[in-house]
């Protein structure tokens, strides 16, 4: 099929501006456009809402909630308090506990800080509350006893404002990597430049410090958060990965950041893993973790949406400064890490996570550890980046090289089957593999390249049916050459048996016109006759069947239904000889010039209707639309008779019968050259209008006598009548009544039967 194709200038630059389309749609696969990402975020968040990760109980949220604000007081609490609270955590066997926030300045309401304007004998005089060992309490340092004590009590650092930046967080060095690792992911990792941090007693009393920085996607949307840290200088854990190492290795045990082994790498995986004794997280050189969330869940919504919430993740603060809870609090944190966060009116570090508008930030860090316990990733490694270009290069040379040779609807199947195949691949690899594969930009490409080769490859079928159009109808009707455009199998051989109305013209007297005319004369000459016959023809809903030298064929009711298609066949006839008027005044002119006697064209028509097969007919080579038939043989015949009874159209019974109300005569009954059965034939004289006039319906009343009476073998009627219709005939019958004079002189000296028909036999065509 392809070898018969023909390359063309439009097919080549259809084929290279697809080409290019396709080039550029994969070289932006990897494109950072907000358009295209807020499409893919869209994506994936609706994956993570259909299939959420699945719940877990290895981690609880300590809530400063409304509740703890009423029993405790507002907020902030003295230092006294969160010491108490981490004391009451560690007895209770909490693995770890992180605090999601920063105790930057000291404890204002610490008694060794209000009342330092005091002197030293008005201080002793307070009551023992405000004293320890004969000092003023300092909240603050109770509070990093109690850390210290606690041996699993992590602090955070975030963002620092401009200024701060010599202020940096503390380093426990519990980060270690080979120098070619640790230079990747200095140069790759989140980057700040300062840092907000703890007094410097809670850092150095906590067991890890790790941060809690996060950059939202430009939809407001958290999906993404940073494993490690750097200044550049040095590689910092986030408060996730600092709680994670604290609770699973203990407070001395360090980060290890390494390749993906050969033994690890899976088919689809990142380059870089960071090791937490067995568990091994999954990242790029840039350290970023993505976040595979569930719903967490307050008591709250397990009240409003137990649907989801069949437990809940928070317990209230208060509960842990109040023993008459201890078991319920025991049981709530014994062996989990523990996120002290907050969701009070005005204190909540809102976020939005893919799955809830505006959830206390904590949550966040309670998804990311959740999922490193679980071993449950959603990973987007460079590959998937290499796996979606690809779809989208197979995608658009499947468009390219096929859909010019396919159906609009197999095209549209492929297009939805090729989106379909993204959409649903990209859940699949999302549930059963964690990979976050985008669908969205693949197909889009796929349905852009689709339209572009729809649209392209419709100009160039409309392209070329114009060129048919303007090429073949110069030989078909344009009737003909769209319903082969609408019917493309209808161009073989074959057709269809139809009642057609057919005509045939010649013209009078043709060799003594050609006699007299150059060879460029009788073109231009022939030309200018077969236009105007041919218009005529196409004005009236006719095909042109084919030109003959100085005639043509013509048909009606083929290859569209034509309504009236007998009566339209005569009004064209009419039109044709009132044509030749000003064809002939252009004769009579090139005549004078020439000083040659003008030799007028004068056409014979002979029109008729019957069942004919009409379509494609020829040799499998060469072949052409036309009509074969019993109908279009009598038709030709009636043509060559208009010589004997010198008129100009003659009419078959079968189109006079369904055009009765023009001004037609029935002439006689004849047996033409090449038939057994007579035939009666009119002679077509003008429209409806001249059938109603007095004149012609005087003419035809006497007319009728005259055949009668011949038919009745009652020859001098018939001649008194013939001179009677000679009189009253409104055109030149001197011919027609000529022939009867000549024929019934004949025939008187015939012995005819007395059941004579009146049937002529004529001898030649």
């Amino acid at each position: 099929m392809f070898k018969s194709l023909r390359p063309t200038r439009w097919s080549l630059i259809h084929f290279v501006f697809l080409l290019v389309l396709l080039f550029v749609a994969v070289f932006f696969s990897s494109s950072q456009n907000p358009m295209r990402l807020k499409l893919q975020h869209g994506v994936f968040d609706q994956f993570n809402i259909i299939h959420p990760r699945q719940t877990s109980d290895k981690v609880v949220i300590i809530d400063i909630d409304e509740q703890s604000l009423e029993a405790i007081g507002q907020w902030p609490w003295p230092r006294n308090v969160l010491g108490q609270l981490t004391k009451s955590l560690t007895e209770k066997g909490a693995k770890a506990i992180a605090f999601d926030g920063v105790f930057a300045e000291e404890d204002r309401s610490s008694p060794h800080y209000v009342l330092s304007d005091l002197t030293r004998d008005q201080a002793l005089a307070l009551p023992s509350g405000f004293q320890e060992d004969g000092r003023l309490k300092n909240y603050d340092d109770l509070f990093a006893q109690e850390i210290k004590k606690s041996k699993v009590f992590v602090t955070a650092f975030t963002y620092g404002r401009a200024g701060r930046e010599n202020t940096k967080p503390y380093d426990k060095k519990r980060i270690k990597a080979r120098n070619d690792v640790k230079d990747v992911f200095l140069n790759h990792a989140a980057r700040f430049s300062a840092a907000a941090v703890n007094l410097p007693e809670f850092s150095r009393a906590a067991a890890g410090t790790g941060s809690f920085m996060a950059q939202p996607d430009s939809d407001g949307v958290l999906r993404r958060v940073g494993m490690v840290f750097t200044d550049q200088k040095t590689l910092y854990p986030s408060l996730s990965l600092e709680a994670l190492r604290v609770g699973l290795l203990g407070r001395k045990a360090t980060i290890i950041l390494g390749r993906t082994s050969a033994e690890d790498m899976k088919d689809i995986d990142t380059q870089y893993r960071v090791v937490l004794g067995e568990h091994k997280i999954p990242v790029e050189e840039d350290g970023i973790l993505y976040v595979y969330y569930r719903y967490m869940c307050s008591e709250q919504d397990v009240k409003y949406t137990p649907e989801r919430c069949l437990k809940t993740d928070y317990i209230s603060a208060y509960k842990f400064l109040d023993t008459a809870f201890d078991d319920e609090t025991m049981s709530a944190v014994k062996d989990k890490i523990v996120l002290i966060g907050a969701s009070a009116e005005g204190l909540k570090d809102l976020r939005t996570t893919a799955l809830q508008p505006f959830r206390p930030g904590v949550e966040v860090h309670a998804n990311v550890i959740e999922q490193v316990l679980n071993g449950s990733y959603l990973l987007r490694p460079q590959v998937t980046e290499v796996a979606e270009a690809s779809f989208i290069l197979v995608s658009g040379l499947l468009f390219i090289l096929v859909a010019p040779f396919i159906g609009i609807i197999v095209s549209i199947f492929l297009c939805a089957t090729l989106i379909s195949v993204a959409f649903f691949g990209a859940y699949i690899a999302y549930v059963d593999y964690g990979l976050l594969i985008d669908p969205v930009y693949p197909s889009l490409a796929a349905l852009v390249m689709f339209i572009a080769s729809t649209i392209l490859s419709y100009a160039r079928a409309e392209m070329k049916r114009k060129q048919i159009r303007n090429a073949f109808g110069m030989y078909v009707a344009g009737d003909v050459v769209k319903d082969l455009e609408t019917n493309p199998d209808k161009l073989k051989l074959g057709g269809e048996n139809r009642d057609l109305t057919v005509m045939f013209t010649d013209i009078r007297k043709f060799t003594s016109i050609s006699e007299g005319l150059s060879p460029e004369e009788l073109i231009n000459l022939m030309n200018e006759f077969l236009t105007s016959m041919t218009d005529i023809v196409m004005d009236h809903n006719g095909t042109v069947d084919k030109y003959i030298g100085d005639a043509m064929m013509t048909f009606w009711n083929a290859p569209l239904d034509v309504k009236n298609h007998e009566r339209e066949a005569c009004l064209a006839a009419l039109k044709m000889q009132d044509a030749l008027t000003p064809i002939n005044v252009n004769v009579k002119k090139r005549a004078e010039k020439l000083g040659k006697e003008p030799v007028l064209l004068q056409a014979g028509i002979g029109i008729n209707t019957g069942p004919c097969a009409v379509g494609n007919m020829g040799s499998k080579q060469r072949f052409a639309y036309s009509a074969l038939g019993d109908a279009v043989n009598l038709s030709s015949r009636l043509e060559g008779q208009t010589k004997m009874y010198g008129l100009y159209i003659l009419v078959g019974e079968s189109t006079y019968q369904k055009a009765s109300d023009l001004a037609m005569l029935e002439l006689d009954l004849i047996k033409v050259v090449g038939k057994d059965i007579p035939t009666r034939i009119y002679g077509l004289f003008g429209d409806e209008n001249v059938a109603k006039s007095d004149d012609f319906q005087a003419w035809a009343a006497a007319h009728m006598r005259m055949l009668k009476a011949y038919r009745a073998q009652d020859f001098d009627k018939a001649k008194e009548l013939i001179t009677h219709c000679r009189a009253l005939s409104t055109i030149d019958t001197e011919i027609l009544y000529t022939m009867y004079d000549d024929r019934i002189q004949s025939l008187r000296d015939e012995a005819l039967p007395k059941d004579w028909d009146g049937v002529f036999v004529a001898e030649s065509k």
